[in-house]
């Protein structure tokens, strides 16, 4: 265990050194609490919360290295993490004497995304509306790698505590006295499959689940030849529910004090993770509540903002939507759009800290504020919003619409009222984009509130359309078809033709057809405007 504050950059040592960081240069002692973790971009000047914690994904040079740590000097950063080994060097030396900002090393193999999780989950205080920290057992609520470290002094041995699908949640020190598995699962924050594979043929997961009592793991074999250090293994429940496991790699059997110390540590685990999970309901219901208030502005908006760090400063706004499957109940929907919430807010909080996203009714709110200086704020939303969706792949065919940058926190209705827009004609279309801009489909969109407001008005086709659409009921005839792909076409047959699969001389007869039968001038500007207007917002209702 240790004393020191939660939040300051030597807890995070205590927790995530040896196995994941090392302290290369600078003070590990420094008392500010840290304020964000942020992922250093080469391109955009940073936005740094005070005392920020910055992952230098991608530098190695250490001319770099030294510029960026002066730079980070003036934004009162906390510390730079850049990857290991790193080349000793007075430029690098001097950079962090002068700036006062810590140089951390982080281990081969661990990847960037991975150290991004467990710094928030280090950091975050796991606690909702309460001046002073809450503890439990002695404790402070929800602090698993503090339990960790504790359940490791008290049972001499390195601990994992999981959930239920192997992840890890929290890991003590000591890890580097355990075997090769170990650290694997600990850098991949996930129990390797085939050791999870091997645990379930042996039944392990199944007596685990079973009892309360420790479960003896024997060593299983590695990939290099060698077996496995054994383990013990007990779950963690509440009740009826499995909410995880802990997991102790040990050479000898435990004692029977130990055993026991073993036991109440998965009862304290299991009152943690239940407020971990009670905090962060609270926490998603009061960030879902102050994102909201303040995009429907009113009274409410500035105090909305103030609690957000978003007051008095330009945003953009993004709408994240997902077509809704049949395959799944009201439960499992509400439980996807949630997940994919969650993801989004990560990933914005990923590219500037103090952004804000929630998920209000169907759709995931983003609020990035923009600085003042800056002409590009769609398009670098845009630019965020397409890597955020290249990043979870195709599994979820999410659409995001940007609106406008407002510069007026009064103007964030308006803000999102376009980003809705933009989201509606992408949710609408079916083409192959999935991010706009209002800007990009500001026709689109006119188009579909004049859809809107006719069928409001129930209005029925009338003139040429209406008298054409009568014609191709009573006969079974395509004369709408021809002069929607006329039309399409800006008049060329020979496409027009292909596009219905016609001959081009019957097409030409269909054409002259149709002008007599809708009283059509298809030479006047004015009438085939008429006609492609009524196509687009009255579409014929299909034939039976």
């Amino acid at each position: 265990m240790t004393n020191r504050p939660r939040a300051s950059l030597g807890r995070v040592l205590d927790d995530l050194g040896d196995t994941l960081l090392e302290l290369v240069h600078g003070d590990a002692d420094q008392s500010a609490e840290i304020g964000g973790v942020v992922i250093h971009d080469p391109v955009d000047e940073p936005v740094l919360p005070q005392h920020a914690l910055v992952l230098g994904v991608g530098l190695q040079d250490p001319q770099e290295v030294a510029h960026l740590l002066q730079g980070l000097g003036h934004h009162n950063a906390a510390a730079l993490v850049v990857r290991s080994p790193i080349t000793s060097d007075e430029l690098i030396t001097k950079a962090v004497e002068d700036s006062g900002v810590a140089l951390l090393g982080l281990t081969r193999g661990a990847s960037w995304d991975q150290l991004a999780v467990l710094l928030r989950s280090v950091l975050a205080e796991g606690d909702v509306g309460v001046a002073e920290p809450e503890t439990l057992g002695g404790m402070p609520s929800g602090d698993l790698f503090a339990l960790a470290n504790a359940a490791a002094a008290l049972l001499d041995a390195p601990v994992t505590i999981e959930d239920r699908s192997s992840r890890v949640l929290a890991f003590s020190g000591r890890q580097d006295e355990a075997d090769e598995a170990r650290v694997e699962t600990v850098l991949g924050r996930q129990v390797p499959q085939r050791y999870s594979r091997l645990l379930n043929e042996l039944g392990i997961f199944r007596e685990l689940y079973r009892t309360d009592q420790p479960v003896q793991v024997p060593p299983l074999p590695h990939a290099s030849g060698a077996f496995t250090i054994p383990r013990v293994a007990v779950a963690v429940r509440a009740g009826d529910e499995i909410l995880g496991s802990i997991w102790v790699v040990v050479r000898t059997p435990l004692t029977e004090e130990r055993t026991q110390a073993l036991c109440d540590a998965a009862k304290l685990v299991a009152l943690h993770m239940l407020r971990i999970r009670a905090g962060a309901d609270v926490q998603r219901r009061l960030r879902a509540d102050l994102v909201s208030t303040a995009l429907e502005g009113g009274a409410g908006a500035r105090e909305a903002l103030d609690r957000l760090g978003l007051a008095d400063q330009p945003v953009v706004v993004l709408a994240l939507s997902t077509p809704q499957p049949t395959d799944l109940s009201d439960a499992g929907l509400a439980t996807e759009r949630q997940r994919l919430a969650d993801a989004f807010a990560m990933h914005l909080g990923a590219v500037h800290p103090r952004s804000a996203a929630a998920l209000v009714g169907d759709v995931a709110y983003g609020l990035i504020p923009v600085q003042p200086d800056r002409h590009d704020g769609e398009e670098n939303a845009v630019r965020i919003a397409k890597d955020f969706l290249e990043r979870i792949g195709d599994r979820v065919t999410a659409t995001i619409g940007v609106g406008p940058v407002v510069r007026e926190n009064s103007h964030l209705p308006h803000a999102r009222a376009g980003a809705d827009r933009a989201l509606r004609v992408l949710r609408t279309a079916r083409g192959p984009h999935r991010v706009a801009r209002l800007a990009d489909v500001h026709v689109e969109s006119l188009l579909l509130e004049l859809r809107d407001l006719i069928e409001a008005r129930g209005d029925q086709p009338t003139g040429p359309i209406a008298r054409l659409i009568a014609y191709d009921r009573e006969h079974n005839s395509n004369l709408v078809e021809t002069l929607r792909a006329w039309l399409d076409a800006f008049g060329d047959v020979i496409a027009a033709a292909g596009s219905v699969y016609v001959h081009p001389n019957t097409f030409r007869y269909r054409l002259r057809r149709l002008a007599e039968v809708g009283d059509l001038n298809l030479d006047d500007p004015e009438a085939r405007f008429a006609a492609m207007l009524q196509l687009r917002v009255l579409p014929p209702p299909r034939k039976q």
